[in-house]
């Protein structure tokens, strides 16, 4: 009897002591989304859409996006270096279900599968898919091929002609992968990567390919993005932080600031890439 009580107790501390911590957690969380609130919704209202009009505004658009979705890959790597163990010979991380998450999101953004059966890195999809859409991705292809000669991210952005904002973006990633936190780099990688690709965008592509320009792959990969991160990718990330940060006060603050500090980021290219539409109309 008294064994019964005793577990029936600590059962039923156990179960509460999960759900205070559970509320705690949402608690963290619903602060961060007040503290997001304003900077997310001048980007879903940022002018840029606005301008987004023709195929030709896309083609513009992805020639500085592109460096975006190279440094989400940097981003991704970064952590896999924090909260796995990529050396050899072999350790334990310490923290399985982290090193689970990060690595799941991994597996699919270094070696997805097309429709047509490719396996390929979300990198290399989108590079595809702007060659087939009729983008310049020189600028892209010749910083990362620096990049891959030993150049540093900083050292590669000096040679290539793109927006200033496009260099501070990617300038700003590095610099949070360079403070080594990897809660600060989990928090740039969730809340940073939000591009916000409204519906008109993808209609816009859609109507290009029914005018007879091939757009299948570009559209394929946004709504393959669009699914990992609503369905996989995003809720892996929330728990990735939440694993990262538990009850640490500094270490959600820290996270507030480094979201913030990548969501403006993340304007100002936007504002780059409104910025070379314009001018690109000026110059035809």
């Amino acid at each position: 009897m008294g064994v019964c009580f005793y577990g029936a107790c600590l059962g039923n501390f156990q179960l509460f002591f999960k759900v205070i911590l559970h509320r705690i957690m949402n608690a963290h969380f619903d602060k961060l989304d007040i503290s997001l609130t304003h900077i997310r919704e001048k980007l879903r209202n940022h002018p840029l859409y606005g301008h987004l009009e023709t195929i030709e505004d896309i083609r513009v658009f992805a020639g500085q996006h592109a460096f975006a979705v190279w440094d989400f890959m940097s981003l991704l790597k970064a952590l896999q270096i924090e909260l796995t163990c990529t050396k050899c010979p072999w350790t334990p991380n310490g923290n399985g279900k982290i090193a689970r998450f990060i690595n799941e999101i991994v597996w699919a953004e270094e070696s997805d599968v097309l429709e047509d059966g490719t396996v390929m890195s979300h990198y290399e999809m989108y590079i595809d898919a702007m060659k087939d859409l009729g983008a310049d991705t020189r600028q892209i292809e010749y910083f990362v091929a620096r990049v891959a000669d030993g150049d540093s991210p900083d050292e590669a952005l000096e040679h290539v002609e793109i927006h200033e904002y496009t260099k501070k973006f990617v300038k700003t990633t590095f610099d949070i992968i360079a403070r080594n936190k990897a809660h600060e780099i989990a928090a740039a990688f969730t809340f940073g990567r939000e591009d916000l690709i409204p519906d008109m965008f993808i209609q816009i592509l859609r109507k290009a390919n029914k005018d007879g320009l091939n757009t299948a792959k570009f559209t394929y990969y946004l709504e393959r993005h669009i699914e990992l991160d609503g369905d996989e990718h995003g809720p892996l990330a929330l728990k990735m932080i939440n694993e990262l940060c538990g009850d640490d006060i500094l270490k959600w603050q820290e996270v507030e600031t480094t979201a913030i500090k990548c969501l403006e980021a993340r304007y100002e290219l936007w504002t780059a890439a409104q910025n070379m539409i314009i001018n690109n109309r000026i110059q035809h």
